[in-house]
């Protein structure tokens, strides 16, 4: 019997275009806002394709769901490194954005894996409600991951209102556009970020649990 290729499975090939897509997207991020976005977007959109496709194939795997993790949190980072340079007086902001997604969905990840799951998606339904309703809702889980995904493109591309019209368009820092000046200081508390939050202190709950059981183990051994 032929041994598979994991690596060729159809969701994980939709993963590698994702990544090209992004690249291509952090290329054109400093003159070419518009396309930039565009190729920006479609990678995010992709990740609603790899999802169907692993589940109709049978073609889940533990590799495909650490690409996708990892290519949704890389892809933002680099977009909120981009507002950073264009927003400056907010960059702290930022920073903590970035720092609590990426903690939170790997200790997330890795905590769903050590507990037997194939994916970060797939949680304990006895846990948080909220991370119940938003990872078995396919509708919640999409509308909350592109309106966070739009929320940021949006404050990215509104330069474009103040750049004369030809190309190469040049992106310079500025002050916050006035049309965000005011849902922008609560981005933080965004519902991504305050899904972010619970992952965090779910995960760190699931690990400190699986911390107990296998010191129980080793104590029950040396009894």
């Amino acid at each position: 019997m032929t041994e598979e290729n994991i690596f060729l499975f159809v969701p994980n090939l939709i993963g590698y275009a994702r990544i090209a897509l992004a690249l291509l997207a952090f290329y054109l991020m400093p003159s070419y806002p518009v396309p930039a976005m565009f190729f920006y977007l479609l990678s995010a959109l992709l990740d609603a394709f790899d999802g169907h496709a692993a589940r109709a194939l049978n073609q889940g795997t533990k590799f495909g769901a650490m690409l996708d993790m990892l290519t949704d949190r890389c892809a933002t980072m680099c977009l909120l490194v981009n507002l950073a340079l264009l927003y400056p007086s907010f960059t702290f902001l930022f920073q903590l954005s970035m720092s609590l997604d990426v903690a939170s969905h790997w200790l997330h990840l890795h905590s769903s894996i050590m507990k037997g799951a194939s994916s970060h998606k797939a949680i304990d339904l006895s846990g948080n409600p909220v991370l119940r309703l938003y990872y078995t809702s396919r509708p919640v889980l999409f509308f909350m991951c592109m309106g966070n995904e739009l929320f940021y493109c949006l404050l990215y591309i509104l330069h474009l209102l103040e750049e004369p019209q030809g190309e190469p368009v040049a992106v310079t820092p500025e002050p916050l556009h006035p049309s965000l000046s005011l849902p922008f200081p609560s981005a933080i508390l965004h519902p991504f970020s305050g899904i972010s939050l619970l992952h965090l202190i779910t995960a760190s709950r699931n690990m400190a649990a699986i911390d107990l059981a296998e010191r129980e183990v080793e104590r029950r051994k040396d009894n």
